[in-house]
């Protein structure tokens, strides 16, 4: 009985010859979407493209007037427009739209919004303890922090893990300087360091003076022969970490450290203002679209005399305020009906040049108080601007 059983499972093995041992150690290694790089590329390609469409059922569904979106839809897949960044997003559709775009918009975020929260919460709970347990917080200033400080980090890092592999009370012995648990803060980062040979960043956001949602990355430091890499953090997936990690850990690992809080901050300072702006004026913007890193921002605001559409573009992620404005302002059909000939779209260059060089909230306050007086001004003249 039994050799038939392995008779049979030797012809099995011959016919398909992936059904081996390895095969029942590691059942779901080899339906892994890394180990198969052309399979990534065509799930990722798929995602892509269904969920634009999807977005753009959506979008019909409940702003079916303007073609604008559609536009722009064809255009971002004709020229391949990165899944990770995807195209805008209506606040306005429904919670579950919302959602399944967003988990199709990167297929890596498939089943990670648990466990960021739970690798968040853990994170924080060891990096608070890290804090209870400190013997000094030393606050640096300018050149305090630089490339040595950060040597003499990694340093206490591996120093503290020798200690911990020492026999018996042999650790007792080791240099007292390196038994301190030091944490370090700068700026707007509290640099500390964890157990198993990791340094742990934590940035501290805010928004107005107001602190916001903290973020963390963990570096692991095997040895000074051996470059830090990114252990796990707790960075929204559409900002670009890996690249900058490829691009500066390796190289100049301060600047790394920097970098990322600089995403962080100029992400939740440009969320914010969008916060703020449909928290105070909400009343007086129709449609406000936004991508997930808040890089690209428009909306329209329904004014009596016309409709004004203002679009907003961040050459970059660690800017604040936008590279490039439009503002225009489309006549309703009191405007038509004073006119000789309809006039065209004009753009409000006073309200572009207050979005270069305001916040958005401050802006749009000064683009409020001044549009009558603009609005008069230019289609009296019949002219566009």
């Amino acid at each position: 009985m039994e050799s038939d059983i392995e008779e049979s499972l030797k012809k099995k093995q011959k016919k398909n010859p992936f059904l081996g041992e390895s095969s029942t150690r590691k059942p779901l290694e080899h339906f892994s979407v890394r180990s198969y790089p052309a399979m990534g590329e065509v799930v990722s390609i798929f995602m892509s493209l269904f969920a634009n469409w999807l977005f753009l059922i959506a979008w019909f569904r409940h702003k079916g007037k303007t073609f604008q979106m559609l536009s722009r839809g064809m255009e971002n897949w004709q020229s391949g427009f990165p899944v990770a960044n995807p195209i805008m997003l209506n606040v306005d559709i429904d919670n579950d739209y919302m959602l399944l775009f967003d988990l199709l918009a990167s297929p890596e975020t498939y089943g990670k919004r648990d466990s960021d929260k739970l690798i968040f919460e853990r994170l924080q709970k060891e990096f608070e303890a890290a804090r209870a347990s400190q013997t000094q917080e030393i606050c640096l200033d300018g050149d305090q922090w630089n490339d040595g400080l950060l040597a003499t980090i990694r340093e206490r890092v591996h120093m503290e893990v020798e200690r911990r592999a020492m026999p018996g009370d042999a650790n007792v012995l080791a240099d007292s300087d390196f038994q301190e648990k030091i944490t370090y803060k700068v700026g707007s980062k509290v640099i500390c360091c964890l157990e198993g040979a990791r340094i742990g960043i934590q940035y501290e956001t805010s928004f107005a003076g107001e602190p916001c949602e903290p973020y963390h990355c963990v570096l692991e430091s095997k040895s000074f022969l051996e470059k830090m890499t990114v252990l796990e953090h707790t960075i929204p997936f559409f900002l670009p970490i890996r690249e900058a990690e490829n691009d500066l850990l390796s190289s100049n690992a301060m600047r790394f450290i920097d970098h990322v809080g600089e995403l962080l901050q100029a992400y939740v300072d440009r969320r914010e203002q969008v916060r703020l702006i449909k928290e105070l004026y909400g009343n007086q913007i129709g449609e406000l679209y936004h991508s997930l890193p808040y890089h690209m921002i428009e909306f329209v605001v329904d004014d009596s005399d016309c409709k004004i559409t203002v679009c907003l573009r961040y050459a970059d992620l660690v800017l604040v305020l936008p590279t490039r404005v439009k503002v225009l302002a489309w006549p309703t059909s009191q405007f038509k009906k004073d006119s000789i000939s309809a006039p065209s779209p004009a753009r409000l260059s006073y309200a572009e040049d207050a979005l270069r060089n305001m916040s958005l909230p401050e802006a749009y306050a000064e683009i409020v108080l001044n549009l009558p007086q603009a609005l008069r001004q230019m289609f009296q003249h019949g002219g566009s601007c």
